[in-house]
């Protein structure tokens, strides 16, 4: 960031001390504790219900979450001269969760825990007519866009080193998509968007280590951007999912993180359910084809090849670890 995304500061009633560049985005040190400013290319009204909804976890008992901050003329926007978009907000000083301190993850399965009791909010899912996320249309969706790329490649006349492994595993984990989602159609009645609009559990939508700040002995929750109302267990198994990739699919880990989380909010049927489903979806081997067909072919990174590798190899890992802890 420049300069000019700096003076972005100055529409805010705030007097700022320093600022020091962070990851995207500058970070303002003001009397009152750091703020962070960065892009937002969202809509405004998206904006308007993630302030009310940070406020409302604030105010449930969740204190650790940060704040959007209105400027001078009262809008959650501000722009630079180029009228590019800026957004400000509360920020944490800390450090990341470490994915290999075990204790350190229960912790952060105890703050999710806590962070989806806050996060239960029927009222502002009504009052704003939120849209309810379906997992079974996301699979489905997502399945219309492996075929897609099947196609394309099977039809392609001169394929890469890449492109030729790819092609070669791909029916493997496409027939797996398509039994994921296909089973998941006998349980649509329990996933139905209207009743996840009636619970009104909001999710934080990218609940990862990055997004969590330990300061103080706890852990602090950033970047509610990608918020929606959905089974909280999305954020688990995101969680989860980052943390056994790194772990070879322990399921005593997997065990330690369930319990730790279960302190706070118990997991019903219908969660595990979920999360058994959210797992058996082969959604790693979707973003590596989604990354692939969506940027430049001329030139594919060697990284694409090593992370379909690592997923073939951890298949069988996974699967038990799905058979011991979820199914």
């Amino acid at each position: 960031m420049n300069d000019r995304a700096a003076s972005v500061f100055e529409n805010y009633e705030i007097e700022i001390l320093r600022i020091l560049k962070g990851r995207g985005a500058l970070l303002g040190e003001t009397q009152e504790g750091w703020l962070i400013l960065k892009e937002y290319t969202g809509p405004a009204t998206r904006l308007e219900i993630q302030e009310k909804l940070l406020e409302a976890v604030k105010e449930n008992g969740f204190s650790r979450v940060e704040q959007l901050k209105r400027n001078k003329e009262g809008e959650l926007i501000s722009y630079d001269q180029d009228r590019v978009p800026y957004i400000v907000k509360t920020y944490f000083e800390g450090r990341e969760c470490n994915l290999k301190d075990v204790r350190e993850c229960q912790s952060a399965a105890r703050t999710l825990g806590r962070l989806h009791k806050a996060m239960c909010q029927p009222g502002i899912a009504r009052d704003y007519d939120v849209p309810a996320f379906c997992m079974e249309n996301e699979y489905v969706k997502h399945n219309r866009e492996l075929k897609k790329v099947r196609r394309y490649l099977r039809e392609k006349s001169q394929k890469t080193e890449f492109e030729i492994y790819l092609l070669h595993h791909y029916d493997f984990f496409y027939e797996m998509a398509l039994s994921a989602a296909e089973e998941l159609q006998e349980y649509t009645a329990d996933f139905d968007e209207e009743k996840i609009r009636e619970k009104g559990n909001f999710c934080h939508g990218d609940f990862q280590y990055h997004n969590l700040l330990f300061t103080q002995g706890n852990f602090s929750v950033i970047n509610f951007e990608k918020y929606m109302l959905d089974n909280p267990v999305r954020d688990l198994y995101l969680f989860l999912r980052k943390l056994l990739e790194k772990n070879s699919w322990s399921v005593s880990l997997g065990l330690n993180i369930f319990t730790a989380y279960e302190t706070e909010r118990s997991l019903t049927d219908e969660d595990r359910m979920q999360l058994y489903y959210r797992f058996a979806y082969p959604e790693k081997f979707w973003k590596i084809v989604n990354f692939y067909y969506n940027n430049g072919k001329a030139w594919i990174p060697g990284r694409n090849r090593e992370k379909l590798e690592n997923l073939l190899k951890q298949e069988a890992e996974k699967k038990n670890f799905m058979n011991n802890v979820l199914k």
